[in-house]
């Protein structure tokens, strides 16, 4: 396809293939921020792009916003290195959806997305391109600069690693909404033993305050343990708060709200084919939460 030697890409064009760049952008990075950022960025270079040079404007383009997004997250970890206590994704919060959709996405689950912070940056490329999305081994080498191979050991490194550090999580949208709305109500219910009850024995809790707000600096493990914490939380936190559910990466999620309206903190979790909660990633980061 073509719009004439040396002419830029036509917005229409650049539209169709939006959402999927924001996806790739945003499994890659972690940050809405970075996911905008980067699509946007790909919009400015698509414009000028001698589109008769281009053949799949999808690949094309999946490819230029990947580049963008691993010098992203090159950057970025110089940062993240820095964090006060657990750096977790910034959130992704919808209103609830109808309940026969497919099954859970478990690529943008906050639990795997926080799995994908062990990695460097070229395994977290090449196992996003090629695992969630499968983007052909030659093309994410043009990405990273590398040969085929050594993005064929990259991705192998990394699937191994997710293997091994990956959540254990049920796709099944009625079992992870029935888990969620136990915790919940055990949880407002000021119900230690139903907590307890919800929870896998070996369920973690991970809080990211970034430094900004009061939050376990460390993961906190163990049904009684995250039940103890959780009454805590909920005695001191919802004094004049709301609590409400939502989408949050693709699975139910809780929003507390402060009085005025603002997000004060979002829950994701993790649920295992049991139906007991295995974890639980908590943003109360301030900055994170601008948009929900």
């Amino acid at each position: 396809m073509g719009s004439g030697a040396g002419a830029g890409g036509r917005p229409a064009e650049f539209e169709e293939h939006r959402d999927h760049l924001w996806g790739v952008a945003y499994r890659i990075t972690g940050t809405k921020t970075d996911a905008d950022d980067a699509v946007q960025e790909a919009w400015l270079r698509w414009r000028h792009a001698d589109v008769a040079q281009v053949r799949d404007v999808r690949a094309y383009l999946t490819t230029t916003v990947s580049r963008i997004c691993y010098d992203l997250l090159t950057s970025a970890r110089v940062r993240r290195e820095a964090y006060v206590g657990p750096w977790l994704p910034e959130p992704v919060v919808k209103e609830l959806g109808p309940e026969d959709r497919v099954a859970m996405d478990d690529s943008v689950s906050m639990a795997m997305l926080a799995v994908l912070e062990r990695l460097t940056a070229a395994e977290r490329v090449a196992f996003v391109l090629h695992d969630v999305f499968g983007v052909p081994f030659g093309e994410i080498a043009e990405v990273l600069g590398r040969s085929d191979e050594a993005v064929r050991r990259l991705a192998s490194r990394a699937r191994a690693r997710v293997r091994e550090h990956g959540p254990r999580r049920t796709t099944d949208r009625s079992t992870h909404r029935k888990a969620v709305e136990a915790f919940a109500a055990a949880a407002l219910n000021g119900d230690l033993s139903g907590l307890v009850a919800a929870l896998d024995p070996d369920v973690v809790w991970r809080s990211d305050g970034g430094g900004a707000v009061s939050s376990a600096l460390q993961p906190v493990a163990g049904a009684d343990r995250v039940a103890r914490l959780v009454h805590g939380l909920v005695s001191r936190w919802l004094e004049g708060m709301t609590v409400e559910f939502a989408e949050v990466n693709g699975g139910l999620g809780v929003v507390v709200r402060a009085a005025d309206g603002t997000a004060d903190t979002v829950a994701a979790f993790s649920v295992a084919e049991d139906g007991r909660v295995t974890e639980v990633d908590v943003v109360r980061n301030p900055a994170k939460l601008a948009t929900v």
